[in-house]
């Protein structure tokens, strides 16, 4: 089944455990988030289109995480008036995996929520799984969720491989990307976000 929704003035094609970049929404990693804004639903042969919006339909979504897009440089110059203007911008974004599609009125399932401290132990055990695939360089670490796309969870899994510093990320070969993808489940995550070229401009300051 699929869905096209409408969030932030945009339009999207979703369909069940889909990750999706939309314009920036309140709501913490983990959270549930719904959009009502449903324009139309198909599965198999039926499709309703809606006039806006398909009656009683919904989709149900959970932060994966809240970050910002590569840095675009503006440049403004006036000819012969010795006027320069630089300014760099990036763009907040929450990134949303979708859990259900909802039609006929129908309510998202009550989700349960784990103790604290049994979230806090699932944390410490899932990094204390990962392998340690980089070698961390001696002396302090740099802050890797300055990178887009990385929050404090991930930074953590990324020292948990070995992955303490800009200049390790930068020099990432398609042989390293490959190894982090599979360890963390990225499906092509640091491709997709460039965090070679943003590590690569973090290290130069």
């Amino acid at each position: 089944m699929f869905a096209v929704i409408k969030t932030g003035g945009k339009q999207y094609t979703v369909a069940q455990d889909d990750l999706i970049k939309i314009e920036k929404l309140d709501g913490e990693p983990g959270e549930t988030v719904t959009f009502d804004e449903v324009l139309m639903v198909g599965g198999g042969t039926d499709t309703m289109i809606g006039a806006p919006r398909v009656d009683g339909a919904s989709v149900v979504g959970e932060v994966v995480d809240q970050a910002r897009t590569r840095k675009i440089i503006i440049f403004k110059k006036r000819r012969r008036q010795n006027s320069r203007r630089r300014n760099g911008h990036r763009q907040s974004f929450t990134l949303v995996k979708i859990t259900d599609i909802l039609t006929d009125g129908k309510k998202p399932a009550a989700k349960k929520k784990a103790a604290p401290k049994a979230e806090k132990a699932a944390e410490a055990t899932a990094e204390a799984e990962l392998p340690v695939l980089f070698t961390a360089p001696e002396g302090p670490a740099d802050d890797l969720k300055k990178i887009s796309g990385v929050g404090p969870v991930l930074e953590k899994k990324l020292n948990a491989l070995g992955i303490t510093t800009y200049a390790q990320v930068a020099a990432f070969t398609a042989e390293d990307i490959a190894r982090v993808d599979d360890a963390l489940s990225f499906k092509g995550r640091i491709d997709r976000d460039n965090w070679i070229e943003q590590a690569s401009e973090l290290a130069s300051k």
